[in-house]
C-alpha cells in the first residue's frame, strides 16, 4: 500500500480506479500529452493503458499518486509517479502530469518533493531519474527546481529525451544545505 502525503496545498493519495475518468479526461487534452508518446487518441487503448497502470504492482512503495487540492479534494489536479522506468526498470523514475488548469502554480514541484523524500529516505533508493522531452520547458524547470542533475541524452519510444537524475547522496546534501541555511537565518528583533 502506498502512503498518502500532504503538502501545504496538496494531498497526494494512491491512484485508484475511481480516478480513471479524471486521468482520461486530462490525457485527452493535446497540450497535456504534447510531449508524451501514448495511446491518448484511441479510446479503448487509452483506457486499457491507464487501467493497467492503476492496477499494476510496481513494487513496495512504488506507484502513482493522484494530486488533489487540499482546499477542494474533489478537484483532480493530475498525478505523480515513482515507478520502474518505462514500467520495467531497472532505473526508478519520477514523473508528473497535471491538468492545464494546474499549470504554472508550482504544484508539480510541490508534489515531487515528498515523493523524492519517500524515494530516498523511506525506500532508500540510490538514484531516481526523470526522462523529459527536450521541448517540455515546464517539466525541465521542475526538474531543475528539484535539483535533478544535468541530463544525458536518451530516447523514449524512438523520440529524443533527456534523462535527468538525482542520487541519494545529492538529495541528502541538498537537505543538509537547506537545514544549514535555515539555521543561519538571523532572527528578526522585536521592537
Amino acid at each position: 500500500m502506498l502512503p498518502t502525503f500532504e503538502t501545504d496545498r496538496l494531498i497526494l493519495r494512491p491512484r485508484v480506479m475511481n480516478d480513471i475518468d479524471d486521468c482520461l479526461a486530462m490525457d485527452r487534452d493535446p497540450e497535456v500529452t504534447k510531449f508524451i508518446p501514448g495511446p491518448w487518441h484511441d479510446v479503448v487503448a487509452h483506457r486499457t493503458f491507464v487501467k493497467g497502470r492503476i492496477e499494476a504492482d510496481f513494487g513496495d512503495g512504488l506507484g502513482y499518486w493522484s494530486i488533489r487540492a487540499k482546499d477542494n479534494v474533489k478537484q483532480f489536479l493530475g498525478w505523480i509517479l515513482l515507478i520502474p522506468a518505462d514500467a520495467i526498470g531497472p532505473d526508478i523514475e519520477i514523473g508528473w502530469r497535471l491538468n492545464r488548469l494546474a499549470w504554472g502554480k508550482g504544484y508539480a514541484t510541490e508534489a515531487a518533493k515528498p515523493i523524492l523524500a519517500h524515494a530516498f529516505q523511506t525506500l532508500e533508493l540510490d538514484r531516481v531519474t526523470a526522462d523529459i522531452a527536450p521541448g517540455n520547458a515546464a517539466s525541465i524547470r521542475v526538474a531543475q527546481k528539484l535539483g535533478l542533475s544535468q541530463p544525458r541524452k536518451t530516447t523514449y519510444h524512438d523520440e529524443p529525451f533527456a534523462s535527468y537524475s538525482m542520487t541519494r547522496v545529492a538529495f541528502e546534501a541538498e537537505l543538509t544545505a537547506a537545514h544549514s541555511s535555515l539555521a543561519l537565518r538571523p532572527c528578526a528583533q522585536s521592537m
